[in-house]
Parts: structure tokens; sequence; C-alpha cells
């Protein structure tokens, strides 16, 4: 891409000194950084930025305030709400605030060999989505659903230390043990039947092990876009009761912080089912607007006339229901229910 100035806002210095290490990875990207409001205003005047990237721990009044800003100053300056990742989000952000292309259909299909293959001598998986090195426009996001990443890590190695913010993110635990640390104060171990969730929000660092014992940690890796922004960090995970997936689909996420599952700041309902073979079963939008992903862990099934097999993706919107039907012995299905906008 052409050279590009930003002006990064934020209130976070860990996370601004990291987006202005990656921004300025890329040749022709420079940064400036700014951790005070009240100088924002002088400062865009003064720079003459390309992007302004809105970072952590800024309030929605004050966002909306320097988009207006931007706006009026007729500068074709574009405006990013960044949601914290890394270099992992930042590329794809910014090219599709410059790109004016988009999917009119409302069916998507992601193969199993199409993703982006992970080959690491601790890491190896498949990418659904961009992320990382890894950008395809055609590959952003679905709605609110912006990674699926299908990891394996080594015993022993994984994730160090770092930064997210404004981001919900959930883990599930396929096989193995993962250890997982983060600066508000937490130790755990993931194992399968468990979920993990972070409300990364105003910003939050962490670390995913593989437990040392030798073997590998599979585990789910899934980033949706929040409803809400700038909210205080949190952490919650909860081991699943499989029993209730058999044949049918069990609530594992919602909004709703008293209702079945984890919950985010998203109107989003996660469902996972266990089938057998030939297994007929619907699947009922819970909020006008929604469409759903399907991700097909194991086995294979037919969604809505699509047939699919291990690993495939599949995001349909625009509809009522769905028809699901396993068509393999042990067919492990994950439904994602999100916003196409938010």
């Amino acid at each position: 891409m052409k050279s590009l100035n930003f002006l990064v806002i934020g209130k976070d210095q860990v996370i601004l000194d990291t987006l202005k290490r990656i921004i300025e990875k890329n040749e022709g990207w420079k940064a400036v950084l700014i951790n005070n409001e009240s100088l924002s205003r002088d400062a865009i005047r003064s720079y003459h930025s390309d992007i302004v990237l809105l970072s952590s721990g800024l309030q929605d009044a004050f966002e909306q305030e320097i988009k207006v800003f931007c706006g009026e100053l007729d500068q074709n300056i574009k405006v990013i709400e960044h949601y914290g990742g890394g270099s992992g989000l930042l590329l794809s952000e910014v090219e599709e605030c410059f790109s004016e292309t988009q999917n009119p259909g409302n069916r998507i299909l992601h193969k199993a060999d199409s993703r982006e293959k992970t080959a690491l001598d601790w890491l190896s998986g498949g990418k659904t989505f961009s992320f990382g090195d890894f950008y395809d426009p055609e590959r952003v996001h679905f709605g609110a659903l912006r990674v699926l990443n299908d990891d394996v890590i080594k015993s022993g190695k994984g994730f160090g230390t770092h930064p997210h913010d404004n981001m919900e993110i959930i883990s599930i635990a396929l096989e193995g043990t993962l250890i997982h640390e983060d600066n508000l104060g937490n130790r755990t171990e993931i194992k399968p039947g468990d979920i993990q969730v972070m409300s990364a929000g105003t910003g939050v660092m962490h670390s995913e092990f593989g437990k040392d014992e030798g073997g590998f940690g599979k585990f789910l890796q899934i980033w949706v876009y929040p409803k809400k922004r700038n909210v205080a960090p949190r952490y919650d995970q909860i081991t699943l009761d499989l029993t209730k997936s058999h044949n049918s689909f069990q609530q594992i996420l919602s909004p709703d912080p008293e209702d079945d599952g984890v919950w985010i700041y998203q109107d989003a309902w996660f469902h996972l089912g266990r089938f057998d073979h030939d297994i007929q079963t619907q699947y009922q939008i819970r909020k006008k607007g929604n469409g759903v992903y399907a991700f097909i862990i194991e086995g294979s099934a037919e969604i809505d006339g699509q047939k699919l097999d291990k690993r495939d993706g599949f995001g349909i919107y625009g509809i009522d229901d769905i028809s699901i039907k396993s068509t393999s012995e042990n067919t492990e299905i994950l439904l994602m229910e999100v916003p196409m906008a938010w």
C-alpha cells in the first residue's frame, strides 16, 4: 500500500507504543502518538495525517467528536476505530477503509483447504479470516465475526504476553491443555469442554501456552467486534455439560450474563452440537439482521443445501432460520450468530 501518515490517539501508552512499532514495520508508514485528548484537535490540524487511529481508553462521545471534526476539515482523513489485535487486525482495517467493494451475496463458503495455513515449529493450523501476515480483502470478517483461527500449540510453547483492546476474545478447547495468564490476576487451565472469554475493553495483557506435559493443545481462537468500546476488561471461563449438546445445539455464548454459557458485549449467540448420522434440526435466528457462520469441527453436514466437510466454514444471512442435517457419525458443529452491522 502507499505511504501513509497515522495519528494514533489513545490512553494506554503500552498499546500506543505497540501500535507505532506495528505501523512503522510497513514501508512508508509513519505514526505520531497522542495520549492526551486535549491535544488531539491541534495535532490533527497540524500533522495532516491520512489516518486517525482511535485506540483504547477513549470515551464514545470523544470518538464521535473526532469523527465529526475530521469530516469538517475536508482533508479526506480516514478515521479508524481500532480493535486491538496487533498486526493481525491493523492491516485489514486500513485496507478496508480504502476499499469500496462489498460482497452483495448472502452466502459465503470457506472450504477447509482454502484457509491460510500456519506452519511454525510451535504453532500450526488454519486461519479462516485475515490475520497476522495473512490478508485477503475477501476474507476480512463475517459481520461482527472477525477471527476464526484453528490453532495447534506445541506443549511448553505458545503466545507470549501481548496486548489486546476493544475485542471480545473467545477460546474453545478441543484437545490437550492450555495455560492462560493475564494482568487481571488470572492463571487458569483450559481443557476440552471449556469455554474461555475475555472482554479486552480498555486493554488487557495475556499469554497462552500449551501445558508442558508432551503433546499438543488444540483450540479455536475466535474474535468478535464488541458493540460497546472501552469497557472494563473482564475474564470468564466455564466447563460445559457436553450431554446437552448430543443431537441438539447447546447455547455456549450470548449477550446476557444470566443466560446459558459465557457472555460478551455483542448481540451474538454461539451454539455447539454433536450429532449422530442423519440427524436433522433447525436453527432460529435470535435477532433480526444477524447472520450465522457455521464451522464444522468434525464430521460432515448439509446446511441450507450446502454440503460441508470437516473444518469447512459457511456463512449465511438475510434469513430467519436455517436447516441443518448431519451426514456422518460424530459430527460436531459450531454455530456463531453475529450482527452483520453493529
